[in-house]
């Protein structure tokens, strides 16, 4: 089926968002690349690369960059916001006079807001009503999409029309693009997934074992669904892409932000000299503390969470998080399960 031709509209001129402006122009679409300044949409334009987050990509013609908000949100029919989590509600502000009502908005950023513990899509639902809203999330690392290497993600909403709407706008040879009505739990998943990347990133700076890192990451799976499950979200939702899928690549590749902090925190830097040799956001480590006290607050048993907090902020040793894992209350393997049918 021939895919339907849009004006699309990225704020955000990171990694993860030239990625996906890279993705829309090669199928067709009028892609419009949101920056902060006029001298980096200068240098996109006229170098076709965003050097500074994905050097050596090329980025197709009709890929415009913009630093107005305005301009780029002219008659945009689908808008994806890839902002860090800390500009989320300032550009939420800056640029909601100039979004039509009943546009399609996606939310493709991995944070909490601190105020409320809100999801961005929360965030976006309050400060723009007038809106259709979705969140993409996934094991998307920037670097292989633009090198057109397969991938899977979700777009998840509880609106039918706008998940059929991004399918049809994403999907290409190499990306494909799976459908969720559980926002909540996809985006959860998505903002939780950071942190244990920065623990089993420190864990292997430690040179630990295949089976550790067996064991950290899937117990990290269960405290992020044993939380979900409390807040709302389908536990079920955390086996599939923007769960599991999302946590293993996160927690594995040198090519995921946070994972790179971890190392570089168990190499001995300092949490501010981890960011600033990155030199871009980490989502993670705006999460931990914000999780960890959430947790506190609703009594719920998250030792990897408490544990990287007291690594993170408060100089304990990363052997205490293992060592507690292992000296911890002894819970059931999987906590949620079908109950077999009876009778």
């Amino acid at each position: 089926m021939k895919q339907q031709r849009h004006t699309v509209a990225i704020l955000g001129g990171g990694s993860f968002g030239t990625a996906l402006a890279t993705i829309l122009a090669n199928n067709g679409h009028t892609t419009r690349l949101w920056v902060r300044d006029r001298e980096t949409a200068d240098a996109i334009n006229g170098d076709r690369e965003n050097a500074r987050y994905l050097p050596g990509a090329e980025l197709p013609d009709t890929v415009t960059a913009l630093e107005s908000l305005e301009d780029a949100l002219v008659e945009a029919a689908l808008v994806f916001l890839a902002v860090p989590s800390k500009a989320f509600p300032e550009v939420l502000r800056q640029a909601r006079d100039s979004v039509a009502p009943d546009t399609a908005v996606i939310s493709c950023t991995k944070g909490i807001h601190e105020d409320g513990f809100l999801l961005m899509s929360q965030l976006l639902r309050r400060e723009w009503p007038h809106v259709r809203t979705g969140v993409l999330s996934g094991p998307n690392l920037a670097r292989e999409i633009v090198e057109h290497k397969f991938t899977g993600t979700v777009i998840a909403s509880e609106d039918p029309d706008l998940r059929t709407a991004v399918q049809d706008a994403l999907s290409c040879s190499c990306f494909r693009v799976y459908d969720s009505p559980d926002p909540f739990g996809v985006e959860l998943g998505g903002a939780l997934k950071n942190i244990y990347a920065i623990a089993t990133g420190m864990a292997s700076s430690l040179g630990v074992g295949e089976n550790t890192r067996a064991l950290l990451i899937t117990r990290s799976l269960a405290e992020m669904s044993r939380l979900a499950s409390h807040l709302g979200a389908d536990p079920m939702t955390f086996l599939g892409l923007a769960g599991v899928g999302d946590l293993v690549v996160t927690c594995s590749s040198p090519l995921s932000r946070n994972y790179r902090i971890g190392q570089a925190v168990g190499e001995g830097q300092s949490v501010s000299e981890a960011l600033e040799a990155l030199g871009q956001t980490a989502e993670g480590i705006n999460t931990v503390t914000l999780v960890a006290r959430r947790a506190r607050e609703l009594g719920i048993y998250m030792p990897i969470v408490s544990g990287l907090e007291a690594i993170l902020f408060h100089g304990y040793a990363l052997e205490t998080v293992i060592s507690g894992l292992m000296q911890g209350e002894h819970n059931h393997d999987v906590e949620f399960t079908f109950q077999r049918a009876t009778g």
